[in-house]
């Protein structure tokens, strides 16, 4: 005899192969002795399966083999929505392709006992079989002939010798060029304009902005070296316990200030440059920030910045504080003094509102840029970033809120602001145009669109591929999203959270993120314990990289 009983706070129903058992309460059925049983738990509306007790445990197909009388007790509980994270923390560090980063994370599983995933990284670190993209040859890239010196312009030449994807000695490097000009001959050097991706053009924008900028990097070849764990030991084992994508692009195919003007707004507003350093526009954004969309609706929200090395070290006031942050670029954030001075904030009270529990519902941290911890690559020699540096910057937000009382409601999303002008193998993706800005605002004569159009000089495309991190106690274990988005995707997650109108079509176009968590049976309430980030590495400007 075989009784099976329901229990929680939900309802479901149970069947079972033989037919025999078919019970939304609790039921009975004989079976011949020697049978093998197998029960399939089926889910009300709003809830899901939480396990069984009995004859059967643990939350796996329930089969039993009928030697004697047996009792199954089966729990549906009320099924949890993403209602159960109270505060949303979000950051975006400088000017880092996936490729740049993440390239190498098959090889870092197979290394450390990961279980392999699908993960569209450099192709020679896939394996030879297994889960696709299976193994390819290094990607190379098409390089400048180093025959036409500065002053000169950098001449491309189809017979000059590629550059092969390889790994980088120095935690610091010069920067790339990711303009909006160098982004485009990237996505397609001879055609900027169309509608095809060669990306060809990395070697040579690379190679283009070290000659203009007299660095010793003049033939580009940095945009094609990339970082494997044993510069970025915190970053690969976080994307690897927690969630990840290979499909994350930032929103625009230009440079940081647009970008990030996207991930508080949804929009630039046509703009591909920063906000009054073009003759052609100068005036603030006049779109809705998240920020001021949260205040109208009650939700509690937090700017923090960092203000080492900066100005506002010696003047902490919300007038100094507004200026390290890009809601400055906003019409609304002029506001943020007068009106709101409690909600912007510095590092330090960061620190003190997850110690004692006072963070908001939502918060955004601005990268460390005056004190070189944002991992943006070098424009000088006085403005050296090392990325280790960095790294260890980002764990001293993250480690702390995983050994909070905040902990267990809380996601941090880590991502970068644009790709920076390294190399990546993903082409931008078609996009939704966020708002009737179909074209910019404020290019330059001679700036690529200004001749010719085509379908990358409207607001139709992303930018190309970023890292993401995804820490919450709800993030699912070792998980890797597949799902086409641009990090204005962040808020549409905080929209969906708290049920708040789209501020562009660009973000009501996007995933929700709902995907990279698991609501019922958060897998980190008892977060890991990471890696000190190392800070050995090798620092310097003025060789080979």
């Amino acid at each position: 005899m075989l009784t099976v009983a329901l229990a929680g706070s939900s309802t479901g129903t149970v069947t079972s192969n033989p037919a025999g058992i078919n019970c939304g309460s609790t039921c009975t059925a004989s079976f011949a002795s020697g049978t093998k049983v197998q029960l399939t738990p089926t889910p009300g509306t709003g809830a899901f399966f939480a396990g069984w007790k009995g004859a059967c445990t643990g939350r796996n197909a329930c089969t039993i083999l009928m030697t004697r009388n047996a009792t199954v007790i089966a729990s549906f509980n009320v099924s949890h929505t993403v209602n159960v994270i109270n505060h949303i923390i979000f950051m975006a560090q400088e000017n880092r392709s996936l490729d740049q980063y993440f390239g190498e994370l098959r090889q870092y599983w197979l290394d450390n006992g990961f279980a392999d995933e699908s993960f569209d990284g450099l192709p020679q670190f896939n394996p030879t079989s297994g889960l696709p993209p299976l193994y390819g040859p290094p990607p190379t890239n098409l390089g400048c002939d180093p025959n036409y010196p500065p002053p000169a312009q950098c001449k491309f030449d189809s017979a000059s010798p590629a550059v092969t994807s390889y790994p980088l000695i120095t935690e610091c490097l010069e920067t790339p060029n990711p303009s909006w000009n160098a982004a485009h001959q990237e996505w397609n050097l001879h055609d900027p304009v169309s509608g095809k991706p060669l990306l060809n053009g990395y070697v040579f924008a690379s190679a283009q902005k070290g000659r203009n900028a007299n660095f010793f990097d003049t033939d580009g070849i940095r945009a094609m070296g990339y970082y494997d764990d044993s510069s970025l030991n915190y970053y690969y084992y976080m994307a690897s316990q927690f969630a990840t994508s290979d499909r994350w692009f930032s929103p625009v195919m230009t440079r940081t200030s647009p970008n990030r003007e996207y991930l508080v707004s949804g929009t630039s507003q046509g703009y591909v440059y920063p906000v009054g350093t073009n003759s052609n526009d100068k005036n603030l954004l006049t779109a809705t920030p998240i920020f001021e969309e949260l205040q109208n609706a009650g939700i509690s929200w937090k700017i923090y910045v960092d203000t080492d090395y900066s100005s506002c070290s010696t003047d902490p006031t919300p007038q100094c504080l507004l200026t390290l942050s890009y809601l400055a670029n906003f019409e609304w954030g002029a506001t943020i003094p007068t009106d709101y001075p409690n909600n912007i904030a510095t590092i330090t009270e960061y620190l003190s509102d997850v110690q004692n529990g006072t963070l908001p519902q939502v918060a955004l941290i601005e990268p460390a840029s005056a004190a070189s911890l944002d991992e943006h690559p070098s424009d000088t020699d006085q403005y050296t970033v090392n990325i280790q540096a960095g790294a260890n910057f980002v764990s001293t937000l993250i480690n702390p809120l995983m050994a909070s009382s905040s902990w267990k409601d809380s996601v941090f999303i880590l991502t970068y602001d644009e790709a920076g002008g390294f190399y990546d193998h993903v082409p931008a993706q078609k996009a939704v145009a966020p708002d009737s800005f179909l074209s910019p605002v404020d290019l330059n004569p001679g700036d690529v669109c200004t001749k010719t159009t085509g379908p990358t000089c409207d607001f139709t495309y992303t930018g190309f591929r970023i890292p993401l991190i995804v820490v919450s106690p709800y993030a699912q274990k070792h998980f890797v999203d597949h799902t086409v988005a641009d990090y204005t995707a962040i808020l549409k997650l905080i929209e969906t959270r708290f049920n708040l109108a789209p501020l562009t079509a660009r973000e009501a176009a996007q995933p929700d993120m709902t995907e990279f968590f698991d609501f019922n049976f958060p897998p980190w309430l008892t977060p890991p314990s990471p890696p000190v980030q190392s800070q050995s590495g090798a620092c310097y400007l003025n060789s080979l990289p």
